[in-house]
């Protein structure tokens, strides 16, 4: 943990549901998130924001927030994200992860779960 003092070591924080799920049951992996993931990593790099002290773009298994897939999660603000494309992707990396404004139009609803 990081004390008031002390910067975390990524600024943000951005965690991608790639689950699968073999059994036929709606997973975000049926939603392109692999290459959404991709984008943003891409996407991220090229305005230099990758690294310590700024965006982490990171894999993650399922997030149990399925119908709303497929779904981010950006960190430490806790806001969960349902994109369509590379240009949602696009507007989640200029506007939040760069500028710390949440997208509010992508923003998952609350109530939708697994």
């Amino acid at each position: 943990m990081s004390s008031d003092n002390q910067p975390s070591y990524f600024k943000r924080h951005i965690f991608f549901c790639l689950n699968e799920r073999k059994n036929g049951e709606a997973c975000c992996a049926q939603h392109n998130a692999q290459a959404a993931f991709d984008h943003c990593k891409n996407r991220v790099k090229e305005l230099g924001l990758a690294g310590p002290g700024q965006v982490r773009v990171n894999k993650a298994g399922c997030l149990d927030r399925c119908a709303g897939g497929p779904v981010a999660v950006v960190y430490p603000e806790g806001v969960w994200y349902t994109y369509v494309d590379n240009a949602d992707i696009e507007e989640i990396v200029d506007s939040h992860l760069k500028n710390g404004q949440v997208v509010e139009r992508l923003v998952t609803p609350e109530h939708l779960g697994r």
